[in-house]
């Protein structure tokens, strides 16, 4: 049985675009060395800290979608601390976001009242 996650990177900002590819392709491979399939990757580009770490303002953000076993998740966490070029990441139950649908109601088809509203039923 496998679980969709989503997995956000940050890699080190002081590599290079190539490097941070690099990077990107070796990530995907232990996502799929531990039993997992990779469906989405979206690379956010370099963005700035909230404050400095590790003196470091900022870093390239990477967003992996994937479905893996449960139990992959901790092998996977173990190899991610062994890459150089990773600085942090954060690995989640990926959870579809469904917005609910909005009925119309007879409250709605009134006209708004306010300045210059004029209502029908006092002419």
């Amino acid at each position: 049985m496998s679980n969709k996650y989503e997995g956000m990177f940050i890699f080190d900002p002081t590599t290079k675009e190539e490097a941070v590819k690099e990077i990107t392709d070796r990530v995907q491979a232990l996502i799929k060395a531990a039993g997992g399939v990779v469906q989405t990757v979206q690379k956010m580009d370099q963005r700035a800290f909230a404050r400095t770490t590790n003196k470091r303002s900022s870093g390239y953000y990477v967003n992996f979608i994937f479905t893996a076993p449960p139990k992959a998740i901790a092998e996977l966490d173990a190899k991610f601390h062994l890459e150089t070029g990773l600085m942090r990441w954060q690995i989640t139950r990926f959870q579809e976001v469904s917005l609910p649908v909005r009925t119309r109601r007879e409250s709605d088809d009134r006209e708004p009242m306010g300045a210059g509203y004029r209502s029908r039923d006092r002419e």
